[in-house]
């Protein structure tokens, strides 16, 4: 669906097909009389007394031509609630294919600061559709026209929600893309053609890789006809040279398990194997659009976990670019490699202030957490509650699992510095974030987010329709909003 929304000053024509209006909880109608005419107050008046106040929103049909969609605000909302309206009146106007709406802005009650903004960027969020396959497509186009002169969204705060909307579309694009299309060599020149939004952008292929001496990257990646890169984004919108914020995903672009095979039934999802690294690409297109006023640093490791004559075999050891040698026990637990390599380059190369992943790491996390939160592992309390209540603003929810130095002797191996499996079994997330603790040498506040059971919903959820969540964008956009900016 193609919504546009469009802001205007004038006053609404009360002959105005399809009009939004809002009112209290209780659905009083006095507030409403003076966009309608008598005809349809008296109408709609007589409505209200049969309806369930509990509900937050009503479509009324005056006639063939027109509907009044009447929307409570109730008290003490939350933003992530009214976004969830927004969503809410996206769904109940999705099964027209064209209509026009009229938003009367001066409508709006109560004292919720930027209400409009909240309810329009839920709207937005829950209109994605990836349909750029499908060979007949049904277009379905629905104008947004805000009219009124109060309760508006600022300019400042239109052009934060549109980053945020195109940072987040931006990361469902990548992660609905098949394999055959977005393999490493497509999707490095994809961030590549950021540098137009601002990013200062840097691909490492595999021959400065091999100099560089990631071997754990590049044991992943093999055994793939594609090549591996290591690709670095950066955002300078501080105007001091403050250290950067760090942002470092996982970017497996297909995943067949290598030799430690998957079955057929897990691997048919494997194309959103790279959701982790798609959020740090989201999120720094949404620093750059917003022009935020900070400094960050993004970095993604794309590789292609592939069967083959040259595939990483289990058994094989290899030396990452830390200097610490991992022997692999199972070439399904990739995803720790590509970004063992890239926690410590990031830590060495850009000294950041902290450090913070994501990957679509453990089934485990599914098994513990389901689709509701995504795991949290830290070595730093201030940052771990810093993204917990960044979590709770936007509903993009965390929950702190832990790490302690027990774990350790899970992933030391016999032949070399560790494994890069708990060959005991049990605490599958732990000790796959306790194995990435282990290259983060100089003790920067470091965050890991195993969001293998937030990164793609079959059934889809409040702001999203199905598929590719774009989960972490808007989530790591509020941490740094609320305490780094």
């Amino acid at each position: 669906m193609t919504i546009k929304i469009k802001y205007t000053n004038k006053t609404i024509n009360k002959l105005a097909s399809n009009l939004v209006l809002f009112c209290d909880e209780k659905y009083s109608p006095s507030g409403i009389k003076k966009y309608i005419s008598n005809a349809e107050f008296s109408y709609i008046n007589d409505l209200i007394r049969t309806i369930d106040v509990k509900k937050n929103l009503f479509i009324f049909e005056v006639n063939s031509k027109k509907k009044i969609v009447l929307i409570s605000i109730k008290k003490d909302l939350k933003t992530s609630d009214i976004e969830n309206l927004g969503a809410e009146f996206h769904k109940r106007i999705n099964t027209v294919k064209n209509g026009e709406y009229f938003i009367v802005s001066d409508s709006v009650v109560g004292k919720n600061e930027n209400f409009l903004g909240h309810f329009l960027h839920g709207l937005k969020l829950k209109s994605y559709e990836f349909k750029k396959y499908k060979t007949k497509k049904e277009l379905k186009n629905i104008s947004i026209n805000v009219v009124g002169t109060k309760n508006k969204p600022s300019l400042q705060n239109q052009l934060k929600f549109k980053a945020l909307e195109e940072g987040t579309f931006y990361a469902r694009d990548l992660v609905s893309e098949p394999g055959n299309i977005l393999h490493p060599d497509e999707y490095a020149k994809r961030i590549g053609f950021l540098k137009k939004d601002g990013l200062k952008i840097n691909i490492y292929d595999e021959k400065k890789l091999k100099k560089l001496g990631m071997n754990a990257l590049l044991g992943v990646g093999q055994g793939s006809i594609r090549g591996s890169y290591l690709v670095t984004m950066e955002w300078n919108g501080a105007k001091n040279n403050s250290k950067p914020l760090a942002f470092v995903g996982k970017g497996v672009c297909f995943d067949t398990g290598g030799y430690s095979l998957k079955p057929a039934k897990f691997m048919e999802d494997m194309t959103y194997d790279m959701a982790g690294s798609a959020t740090v690409v989201g999120l720094m297109k949404n620093f750059a659009i917003r022009k935020a006023k900070i400094n960050a640093v993004g970095v993604v490791g794309l590789v292609e976990n592939m069967v083959s004559g040259n595939a990483q075999r289990p058994g094989d050891i290899v030396r990452s670019y830390s200097g610490k040698t991992i022997e692999i026990l199972n070439t399904d637990a990739e995803g720790r490699l590509v970004l063992a390599d890239a926690l410590t380059f990031t830590e060495e190369k850009f000294k950041p202030e902290f450090i913070v992943d994501l990957a679509t790491l453990t089934g485990a996390i599914i098994v513990c957490l389901g689709s509701e939160y995504a795991g949290l592992f830290s070595n730093n309390d201030k940052l771990s509650k810093e993204i917990f209540n960044a979590g709770e603003k936007v509903e993009e929810k965390v929950w702190r699992m832990p790490l302690h130095k027990n774990y350790d002797k899970l992933m030391n191996s016999k032949n070399a510095d560790m494994q890069n499996i708990n060959y005991v079994g049990g605490a599958g997330s732990t000790t796959a974030a306790q194995f990435l603790q282990r290259f983060i040498l100089n003790k920067t506040p470091w965050a890991h987010l195993d969001i293998a059971g937030m990164a793609f919903s079959k059934y889809g959820g409040a702001l999203n329709s199905g598929g590719a969540t774009g989960f972490g964008v808007r989530l790591l956009n509020q941490l740094v909003e609320e305490n780094y900016e």
